[in-house]
Order: structure tokens, then sequence, then C-alpha cells
């Protein structure tokens, strides 16, 4: 088999190829194998995430070698490598991808060199970092969100106080990076980033979430009960910020929301979480349908199964372009415009829903029962079109680009 075939096609570079070929090899040693056993047991797989960090690919320098690359190939084909093996530990290892890309998109350059690396942690001693944005009544919604950070100029420090949900590795992080309120009246725009060091005291973990998929990767509350951090905390810095709400004021354009510029940068990479998961359930639905025999001949051979597997085959495809290009793009120009990261977030994971529900149809009654992970995999693939913006609100913001109206 040519590289380029065991690339779906894509011609590499030999430092591409190291790269992930080093990844595929841990990915089904370690990652593929051990899939179910923390799927049923709801419990972070720090044994694996230990592994990753002392062979290099749970890192910062992992995590910047990955989007280095302008072609956008490392990125988008390491990422659904991953979750090709399985989705609920791939988050748990990439989950720290999330609140690292909400530094780099947010902070200072000497905000992304002190805390980057505090997100990981060592190649002895790893650490996971999150994320906090949505709220129980502020999920899609950012607007609607109630943690507020006070500021006091005195003491140069900022207060924060709410209670984020499903946060993945809440409570659990080193690193929390928090978006919060500091200009209610402002809406999304008169919000701010903030990292909240590890043990600072009035953050604490709340309830642990009981989820139907992607249980490897830990899901709570995260309470701020008079948070209190430094002014160099706040991402970006106090005059960026205070630029930005002055510009909202006048109702003059401003940049977008804190938790939106986190977004525009990571939409493509749920997208590429979308493709791993339904070539994964695709994969395993065509190699069971080539030797499962009914009616004399193996299910491949009759034509609503080799449809439905064609279709697979031909949207898997076409979703991976999609994802390439968007990476491509973003990591090239640090911006996606015409609603491009929403295209593919939407087309992807969508597709991840209806491939592993057509893995466990072509499965049958096999597919339904946990002997196969296509039962696990099902569970697992809705999670894709909810976080980072549902898929609702994903057409809503492409129908707004595509007629210039604002649609809600």
């Amino acid at each position: 088999m040519t590289i380029s075939a065991k690339w779906h096609g894509c011609d590499l570079t030999d430092d591409q190829l190291t790269v992930l070929e080093w990844l595929r090899d841990f990915c089904q040693k370690e990652i593929r194998a051990n899939g179910a056993k923390y799927h049923k047991s709801q419990t972070t797989p720090w044994d694996i995430i230990k592994k990753a960090a002392a062979c290099g690919i749970y890192s910062d320098d992992f995590f910047k070698q990955l989007f280095a690359d302008p072609t956008g190939l490392t990125a988008a084909l390491g990422i659904e490598e991953l979750f090709h093996a399985d989705p609920g530990i791939a988050l748990a290892i990439f989950g720290t991808g999330l609140p690292a890309a909400a530094l780099i998109a947010n902070g200072t350059q000497k905000q992304v060199d002190e805390w980057l690396p505090k997100c990981f942690g060592t190649a002895k001693d790893p650490k996971v970092a999150a994320f906090c944005t949505s709220e129980a009544d502020a999920g899609s919604d950012v607007s609607g969100m109630k943690t507020r950070a006070v500021y006091d100029e005195k003491s140069d420090t900022w207060t924060l106080n709410g209670t984020k949900y499903w946060i993945t590795n809440g409570g659990i992080a080193d690193v929390h990076v928090v978006v919060a309120s500091v200009d209610p009246e402002l809406g999304s725009r008169g919000q701010a980033s903030f990292v909240v060091p590890g043990g600072t005291k009035g953050l604490s973990e709340g309830a642990v979430l009981d989820k139907m998929g992607f249980r490897a990767s830990h899901t709570s509350e995260v309470v701020l009960d008079d948070v209190v951090v430094p002014g160099d905390c706040l991402l970006g810095g106090k005059d960026k910020l205070d630029k930005r709400l002055a510009k909202a004021r006048k109702n003059e354009s401003s940049g977008g929301s804190a938790a939106m510029a986190t977004f525009e940068g990571t939409r493509w990479m749920v997208a590429a979480m979308g493709v791993g998961l339904a070539r994964a359930a695709y994969e395993y639905a065509r190699d069971y349908a080539k030797t499962r025999v009914a009616f004399g001949k193996p299910i491949a051979e009759h034509q609503q199964v080799s449809e439905m597997l064609a279709n697979l085959a031909t949207d898997i495809y076409l979703a991976r372009l999609g994802v390439i290009d968007a990476a491509r793009t973003y990591l090239t120009t640090l911006h996606l415009g015409a609603a491009q990261g929403s295209k593919v977030k939407l087309f992807a994971t969508e597709l991840a829903v209806r491939a592993t529900r057509d893995a466990v149809q072509i499965l049958g009654g096999a597919g339904y029962v946990n002997d196969h992970p296509v039962a696990q995999w099902y569970a697992d693939a809705p999670l894709l079109t909810i976080f980072e913006g549902t898929s609702q609100i994903q057409k809503n913001i492409i129908a707004s680009v595509e007629t210039g109206l604002r649609v809600r």
C-alpha cells in the first residue's frame, strides 16, 4: 500500500508522515484497545495520558507541532486519527487543546509562553486544562452568561463569581480558562477570558456529570466563589479589553466575544473529530458486512447495505477535504470567514451521528449490544453536534452569512 493510500489519498512530506505514523501507532496500541474499558468505568484514563506524555504526544511541544504545519494536514489528520481510535479517551487527551486554543486566540505572547506549558504539565507529571464557558442556562446563548468578573483598580485584581456547567476537565484541571461577563449590558461583547491557576482559593469542582457518551472524558460543574486573580490573568490585558468595550458601547465593531474568538478557531477541530468517529464506524461496519452472510451471500453484496456504505465513504471523503481546507485557512490566516468553520462542523458532526447509526443498523442486533464498539460510538456521536455550538446554531450562522440577514 502506498503512503498516499494509507493516508486517505493525501500527499505527505517526510516530516508529516513521521508525526502521523507515530500518532497512529500510539492510537492503535494504547487508545483503541482500552476504549470499552474506560467507557464502562467512566474514569479519566490517567495511565494513557501518562504514557502519551512520556512519549511526547501529550505535551505543549506536540500541540505546537500539530498546528505549526500551515498546510493543515498534520492537525486535521492527527485529530481524525485520535478520535478514530476512541472518542472518549481522545477527548481526555485532546481536551486540553480547547483551553490551549483559548490562550492562543485571546492571550498575549507572554501569557501564552507562561501558561501553555502549565496546561500540559511535564512528561513525568502531566496536567490537564479546562475551558469554562457554558452554564446551565447559557449554552448556545453565550450572551446569557451569569458568571461575573469585577475589577479592583486599587489592587489590580479581578474577582470571579458563578457556576460553569458541562466543563471538560472541570475541577481536575491545573489551569482553568474562564469566560466571564465584565459588562453584562453588552451581552457577549462584554465578556473576557481569565486564567485561573490550579489551587486558587474559591474554585472548586461541583457535580461530576454522568454522561451517555464520551465517558472517559471527565465532565463536571466548576464553582467560582469569590475567586481572586491578578490583573495579568486577564487574557489580552486590560488596555485591549478597555478598547474593545469602548467600541462595543459605541456600537462599533469590537472583534466579537472572548468565547466566539475561541470557537472560531476550534470548530474545524470538532469537525476533524467527527470525521475520525465517522470513519471508525464506517470501517467497522464495512468489515463486518464483508463477512456476515445472509440469504446466501455477504450482506455487503446486498444493495441496501452497499448503498449505505457507499454514501458514508463518499461523505467521509468530502468531510475530510473540508476539514483540511478549513485547517489550512485558519493556520495560515488565524481567521475563518464565510462561516467556513460552521459549515465543516455541521457537515462532519452530523455525518458522525449518521455513520454510527448506520453502523448499528448494518450490524443489526449485534450492533445494539456492547460486544461491538459501534453501540458506544453511537452514544458518543451526538455530543459533537452539541458542544462548541449546536447544529442548529451552525445553521443560523451559515444562513446569516449567506443571506446577509440576522438569522436567529
